[in-house]
Formats: C-alpha cells, structure tokens, sequence
C-alpha cells in the first residue's frame, strides 16, 4: 500500500484555495478581454482588474484614497517584485545599499549584480538568534545610501524581523527602506504603512493564491526605473498585458487567508510546538534553529546531527515527508544555508538542517506522523553510519574486513 503523503513545505509553494481557484474560473468564464482594450470587454476586464488591485492594496495598508496614492503592481511573484524594487531603485548610477545576510536568493542575486557594477553593498549581520542586528544599521548608513533590504519574516527559520525599527533608522536617514513579505502575508497581519516602508514584495502562491503573480506595493513619491520596456501597462512600470484571471486568484485567496489567519495562527503554532516538542522528546541533540526568537507561527528549521542533509532529505522523501533543505529558489545547491551561517551556525551543523512548514490543512494526525517517520528515519540513517564507520575503522583493517 503506498505511503499517505505528509506535505510540510508550504513555505516553498501552497494549495489553491477553492475559493481562489473558483473566483479564476468565473474571470476566465466571462471575463475575456485584455484590460488594455478600449471596447467594452476590455473595459470590463480593466474594472476587474482594477477592484482586484484596490483591494489587495487596502488590505495590505496602502494609501489609496488621497489624491498622492500608493501603488500596487503586480508582477509574477516575490522574485520579480524583488528584483524590481532593487534594480528599480538603482537606476543607472551606482550608489550603496544595505541589505540583512539573511535574504531570499531572490535579493541576494540582485545585490551581487549590482556589487557587480559597481555598486558597494554592505551585510547587515543577524544574531544567533536569526535576528537582524538594527542597532548595527545606523553605523551602516551614509550619505550614498540609496536602499536598505530586510525581509519580514526568514524563509528558513521563520524568525520574525524588526523592519519597524529599521524603517525608522532610514526614515531618518532620508534611505528607502524595501522588505520582502512573501512569507508573511497570509500568516499574519501586513501593515505596508505602519510598518514604514517604502516598497514591500508579496507573492500569492504562498498564501494559496495561484502561482504567477504577486505584486509591489510602492510607497508614493518612491521612483523606480523600469526593468521591461514597450508597453504601457502599470504606468510603463511593468509592461505587458496583465492577467485579470490571476489577480482575482489573488484577491480571493488572501481575502480567505484573512478570514481564517487568527485560527491558523494560533493552531500552527501549537502544531510546529507539539512537532518540535515530539522530535526534541526523543533526540534531544537536536537543534532548532531560531527557537527562542519570535517566529512565524508554522516553520521550523531543525538540525540533525550526525546524518548527511541531503540524504536525509531523500529518505524522508521515500518515507513520504515533503520538506526541504532551505528556500525552493536554492533548493539545487548542495552548500550549507547562508541564512544559517550568518546566524553563526556551524557548516557541518548547517549542512545537516531541513526546513518543515506547516498549512492550513495540516491536521493533527500528520503533524504527530510526520515527527514519528522523520524520527524513525533519522534513527535509521544514524545506525546505518555507526555502522559504516565502524567497518571502516583502522582497527578493523579497512571497508572489506569482517
């Protein structure tokens, strides 16, 4: 019989919510046209379009009523709205930037091309606890200083950030501040103003949205260069003709999200303290990474000591767990997290973590069989090394001996 599959890598991708998955059929059903038509279809489209985009910004905290709104782009997804509030506000001339050692590979890869031209990029460093360090910010910042990055809550480890306090820190500074919120939104309550910054990333896909867009909120007065030319769609800012379809997805998918977030922040955050508690219970050598920080209420990064992380991973996999080693983004590199490193982790003791996020659909029952089968797993792949070591002890004569 095969093995019932445990799904515990929502922080990489979610299930489409039926509410958003109905709201995308109805828009495909009867609401055909481009929004950049002028006939009547297309005006139709361009008023969905547009309903969508208002209500996804209020909801987030933007400004739109006064006559100098925010705005709200959509993209297609964290990576793309990412590389759109850096680059965008790089422009053509280097400048410096300050972006946390923990991002996404999302910002990490458009800071290291602009280190690339030019550009001088300092690391803001985190503490053991997966925190930023903002009282290393202001020492940071100069008079050069175009932008500082530093995401809402880590994709590894969960640990919430300060971004309030560090938007403060640039406000002063006349600096503006980006965060990547991709992990956040959905989980819990997203302020774009009372947070303070300027521009903020979100991605649908992982509140149970559809996968394809997410957007950029821009702060009002915030320019951006264009990373795409020739059309003038989202203010020539993003051109190309927008999905109406996966905007109502979106809409639909967060409005849900909101309806249920107290209940899924409180039940998550029992379940990943039962399923730490379980495999801690155990093998208390284990480590959980960014345990005594605030943390989002469903991710966990563990450190398994004395087994190869990547055939950890592999087992689990055949065992019918779906985790991961880190962000999907990387999730082809064999080097140890940088999220962890910069924490101070050790690397043998990086090398040697998975990242497990729970969803709304995560019942009791797998969470409790999930910590029995990576518990089982993780037992088995430990014996099976004392064993190879054993064979291959001096004492013993070499692999072959008996």
């Amino acid at each position: 019989m095969a093995m019932d599959l445990i799904y515990l890598d929502h922080n990489a991708t979610t299930p489409l919510r039926p509410e958003a998955a109905a709201a995308m059929a109805r828009s495909q059903a009867e609401i055909f046209g481009n929004p950049a038509s002028q006939h009547a279809a297309g005006r139709r489209a361009r008023r969905a379009l547009e309903e969508a985009r208002e209500w996804i910004g209020r909801r987030l905290g933007a400004e739109l009523d006064q006559f100098h709104a925010d705005r709200v782009i959509f993209t297609s997804g964290g990576a793309e709205s990412n590389h759109l509030a850096l680059l965008g506000l790089a422009g053509d001339r280097p400048g410096h930037a300050v972006v946390s050692a923990i991002e996404h590979p999302s910002v990490v890869g458009p800071a290291r091309w602009l280190a690339r031209h030019g550009w001088q990029i300092d690391w803001l460093g985190v503490t053991p606890e997966g925190r930023v360090d903002a009282d290393a910010l202001p020492g940071l910042l100069r008079p050069e200083t175009r932008f500082v990055s530093v995401m809402l809550g880590n994709n590894e480890t969960g640990v919430l950030q300060p971004v309030e306090r560090l938007a403060a820190h640039c406000s002063a500074a006349e600096v503006f501040v980006h965060t990547d919120a991709v992990q956040v939104v959905g989980k819990r309550p997203v302020d774009f103003r009372a947070i303070g910054v300027d521009l903020l990333s979100v991605a649908a896909h992982k509140f149970h949205g559809p996968v394809g867009i997410g957007a950029l909120l821009i702060r009002h007065g915030v320019e951006l260069a264009p990373l795409m030319f020739g059309g003038f769609q989202q203010g020539g800012l993003r051109p190309g003709s927008e999905s109406v379809a996966l905007a109502a997805g979106m809409h639909a998918a967060l409005e849900a999200c909101e309806r249920d977030q107290a209940e899924f922040c409180e039940r998550a955050g029992r379940l990943r303290d039962e399923f730490e508690r379980a495999l801690l219970g155990e093998c208390p050598e284990l480590i959980v990474h960014g345990a005594a920080a605030e943390r989002l209420p469903h991710t966990s990064s563990v450190a398994f000591p004395g087994v190869e992380g990547q055939a950890f991973l592999l087992a689990l996999d055949l065992a019918g767990v779906c985790c991961s080693r880190g962000s999907a983004c990387a999730s082809g590199s064999s080097e140890a997290s940088p999220t962890l490193l910069a924490m101070g982790v050790e690397k043998a003791v990086a090398e040697r973590s998975l990242r497990f996020s729970l969803g709304r659909g995560t019942t009791t029952a797998e969470a409790t069989q999930a910590a029995r089968r990576i518990l089982d797993v993780y037992k088995d792949l430990r014996a099976k090394n004392s064993r190879r070591k054993t064979a291959v002890s001096p004492r013993h004569g070499g692999p072959n001996s008996l």
